[in-house]
């Protein structure tokens, strides 16, 4: 591990010097292994991470069944609920993508989000995205077709990694989706027959992403153009390239 000022992260990109030199005794750069678990409903949570690069599930659990909410990337961080009071972590943060991110303490976040206002003005903003993200998911889960739903998260995760190769097992699938192994492989196969999955190989699924978006559910486009309005309606803009969700 590093030191580092994780300005590779967008939601810290936004900050002026002086709230980063809050921050920046306390961040360490740390490596995000694929499968990865960050953090497990119940427990608490005990550091934020700002990935740089990557993606991260925020997994629901139910019943002994889990399904995906919603997705984090470099526009965003894991653990912000934390700042809402000292509660055990709801989520389960399951990495799907490897990367890398800044990792910090929560007491010590805590302690920097205390005394900046502008720190504390940032976490809202994606506080606000990320509850409109667990909302517009649950409701798509609901309402929705399992194929649609899985375009619809490959999509998603494209979005995060920005490659054609999306670094995903049936297994993680079935997890995200909530549904059996048999059902993903079905799905697969009928991905690929629509020309949305070019290929697949263990470990890894070839997306087209104009077919992809044609087989998925309108949500894609919904929470992704809400989340954009509700950063650039409230933050400043961010100073470099690839921070949309």
């Amino acid at each position: 591990m590093t030191r580092t000022v994780g300005i590779g992260n967008c939601l810290l990109a936004t900050l002026l010097p002086a709230d980063i030199d809050l921050l920046a005794p306390g961040l360490e750069m740390v490596a995000l292994d694929q499968d990865e678990v960050l953090s497990r409903a119940g427990d608490p949570i005990e550091h934020l991470f700002f990935p740089h690069s990557g993606a991260i599930s925020l997994m629901i659990d139910a019943n002994g069944q889990s399904v995906a909410t919603a997705i984090v990337g470099r526009e965003g961080t894991v653990g912000s609920l934390s700042v809402l009071g000292p509660s055990p972590s709801a989520i389960t943060a399951i990495v799907r993508a490897a990367g890398t991110a800044s990792r910090i303490r929560a007491s010590r976040f805590h302690a920097a989000f205390n005394r900046s206002p502008a720190i504390r003005h940032a976490i809202q903003i994606h506080v606000s995205a990320m509850l409109t993200q667990f909302q517009l998911s649950a409701a798509c889960n609901a309402l929705h077709p399992v194929e649609a739903r899985m375009a619809r998260w490959l999509l998603h995760l494209r979005d995060r990694i920005d490659l054609d190769v999306l670094p995903l097992t049936q297994e993680a699938l079935s997890q995200i989706l909530g549904v059996r192994r048999t059902t993903v492989n079905l799905l697969m196969r009928n991905l690929r027959a629509f020309g949305a999955i070019r290929s697949e190989r263990r470990g890894h699924i070839e997306v087209d992403r104009t077919r992809l978006a044609a087989a998925a559910c309108d949500c894609h486009r919904t929470i992704r153009l809400d989340v954009e309005a509700i950063i650039s309606m409230k933050a400043a803009p961010i100073s470099h390239s690839g921070c949309s969700g």
